[in-house]
């Protein structure tokens, strides 16, 4: 592959113009250029150069739906100015059908596109686009590309090769999991960086973070990890987070044990100075086979930051088990535009999920409990979801809107349905197998460039494990029949009671939030649910208006910052809310308290027998 690289690098010359000879078809890769330097008006000019085109016409797309969202994100919509080219640098006709693609007439005489791209963090709402599938352009200071954004494909064309050139400020360094085939300096400042790809899919599935030098790396058991982090107030360090992050991906590296498709995995970290204000706006993060893009905000604390990046990367990295070794036809050929969608969602977010949660426990990271308090808190928060939906429908109709608003039980139930097939398999297996060991088998059946048919995965399952594993599929995952956790749990020496727990300040649990938001933006203390100790304790009521706490006036503009914000209070701090009750301002003064409710609680049974016990400890601890 090196020689490949170095052999196209020699020859860049000879087709870096193309001139209107007739070369033989597919000399070149499609040649995708980005210009990070010239920006015009906070926008980013982007030159797409295919080859010689032997059908009479051709349609150009920028993604509708990219993997791993699940969502329709329509990245056309940032793209405007869009221009095609002959061979004599006359404008070609190029006709726009939808928001995502355009149709060109005349292929045959077709030299070049050229586009203009806006990002997403500068539009309201961010176009419904999720931060962290979004796009940054700060001029000079940080460019944030997830690729699928800035980089489009022509009509039956996305198994073609293409060439990545990103001309850039010499001063900003390029965060990636890719290698650059070549990065020269053309003149003062400036660098262009060259990028060699065997597909498209190879371009969407690599972004890149151009920013000021803050990187970082270490090596686990041969594998090269990148941080790279963006802080624009200088708040944060790679430094400061490679102990967490090395801690932690050493731990799933162990707990994955013969697993290992990796030779390099980049964490590109972009930290968010104002939420929603001309800057990111959700938080959390997209897998890519070799990276992932994280955005949270820079308004946290160090230790608050480490503990969300534990749980959110831990999840994406395991992806390099599902997707990345175990994939359908879907996913490795997948329609950018129009997209047939795989039934496993189960298992591409659920397993990850789980295992993201497993792995801890299973690497000592956190206590039993903690994990028996995690898997309550996925419980309690599915219930909101329909529990009679199939999961191999919801998931192979997931762009629906009747199925799409399930999206978010792929983390709660999907999880679920792994633990229990975990379990099951345990119990069936005497404790010697478990979910690990059939992702080994189906890794080592399958791999990274061997994807399945989607109707033969469970089949399979069956064949490597055991026959009343069918039985396991046809009633929780293909059929209507909730999980029966209580039996599960039963098995392992595990039991439901109710008790005080601890729950957040603002929020039970991730989807009972004790406040609301009314029709003209007042943050109001629901009147519907019981309050937690701390509320009570302040003197809070039902219908009080939360209109400041310590001097910072809250709204719905900024109820986010009003959760994370009370992720940093310390017990024993003094606490000032003023709220608006019957139309008066009233004031309300204490201490801050561990906030705790009554709800149900997973706990060891005093009880259990030894093969119950056995069997948990199989579970989680081998």
């Amino acid at each position: 592959m090196k020689k490949l690289i170095f052999a196209l690098v020699g020859i860049f010359t000879l087709f870096g113009c193309k001139t209107t000879q007739n070369l033989p078809q597919k000399e070149q890769p499609i040649l995708a250029f980005i210009d990070l330097v010239d920006i015009q008006k906070d926008k980013v000019k982007v030159t797409i150069d295919p080859d010689q085109f032997e059908t009479a016409q051709t349609v150009f797309y920028i993604p509708k739906i990219v993997p791993g969202t699940y969502s329709n994100s329509n990245y056309g919509q940032f793209t405007e100015d869009i221009t095609a080219y002959d061979y004599q640098g006359n404008e070609l006709e190029i006709v726009q059908i939808d928001e995502n693609s355009w149709s060109i007439p005349n292929a045959r005489k077709l030299d070049k596109i050229t586009y203009l791209v806006n990002d997403t963090f500068d539009i309201p709402g961010e176009g419904d686009i999720y931060s962290m599938s979004g796009t940054n352009i700060l001029e000079n200071k940080n460019f944030l590309l997830n690729l699928y954004g800035f980089v489009g494909y022509f009509e039956n064309m996305t198994e073609e090769a293409y060439r990545l050139e990103i001309k850039r400020p010499a001063d900003l360094y390029p965060g990636s999991a890719l290698v650059t085939a070549l990065s020269t300096s053309t003149e003062p400042g400036v660098k262009t960086d060259i990028y060699d790809l065997a597909r498209y899919f190879e371009v969407t599935d690599n972004p890149i973070m151009y920013a000021e030098p803050d990187t970082t790396s270490f090596d686990v058991e041969g594998m090269e990890v990148l941080l790279h982090v963006y802080s624009p107030n200088d708040k944060f360090s790679a430094q400061s987070f490679k102990p967490a992050m090395q801690r932690m991906i050493s731990a799933q590296k162990e707990f994955l044990g013969e697993i290992d498709d990796t030779d390099k995995y980049a964490i590109l970290l972009y930290l968010s100075a104002n939420p929603g204000d001309g800057d990111a706006g959700n938080f959390g993060a997209l897998e890519h086979h070799t990276s992932t893009v994280v955005v949270m905000p820079e308004t946290m604390s160090q230790e608050a930051l480490n503990k969300s990046l534990t749980d959110i990367v831990s999840h994406e990295f395991f992806h390099i088990v599902t997707p990345l070794s175990i994939h359908s036809n879907e996913i490795h050929y997948f329609d950018y535009n129009d997209p047939r969608m795989s039934q496993h969602l189960w298992m591409y977010e659920g397993t990850t999920e789980y295992f993201a949660n497993l792995f801890q426990v299973n690497q000592n990271l956190i206590t039993n409990q903690e994990f028996y308090d995690r898997i309550t808190d996925k419980i309690n928060t599915a219930k909101r979801f329909d529990d009679t939906m199939p999961f191999t429908v919801m998931s192979e109709n997931i762009l629906e809107d009747e199925y799409e608003k399930s999206y978010y039980n792929v983390y709660l139930k999907g999880a679920l349905i792994n633990m229990a097939l975990d379990i099951r398999l345990r119990e069936l297996s005497n404790g010697q197998m478990g979910l690990l060991d059939l992702m080994k088998a189906l890794s080592e059946k399958y791999g990274k460039d061997r994807p399945f048919e989607d109707d033969e995965l469970i089949p399979t399952i069956v064949d490597l494990t055991f026959p009343e594993i069918k039985e396991f599929f046809d009633k929780y995952v293909s059929g209507p029949t909730p999980i029966p956790y209580d039996q599960f749990f039963e098995k392992t020496g595990l039991e439901m009671k109710e008790a005080e727990i601890e729950v957040g300040y603002f929020l039970k649990d991730q989807s009972t939030p004790y406040i609301t938001v009314s029709p003209i933006g007042n943050i109001v203390i629901r009147g519907n649910m019981e309050l937690n100790s701390f509320l009570e304790d302040l003197g809070v009521e039902p219908g009080d208006v939360i209109k400041s706490i310590n001097g910072k006036t809250y709204s719905a503009q900024n109820v986010y910052g009003l959760i994370t914000s009370s992720m940093e209070w310390n017990e024993g701090d003094p606490i000032k809310m003023t709220v608006v009750r019957d139309g008066e301002e009233i004031i309300l003064e204490s201490t801050i308290t561990t906030p705790t409710a009554t709800g149900l609680k997973l706990v060891e049974d005093s009880g259990a027998g030894s093969e119950q016990v056995e069997l948990r400890h199989a579970w989680l601890k081998s």
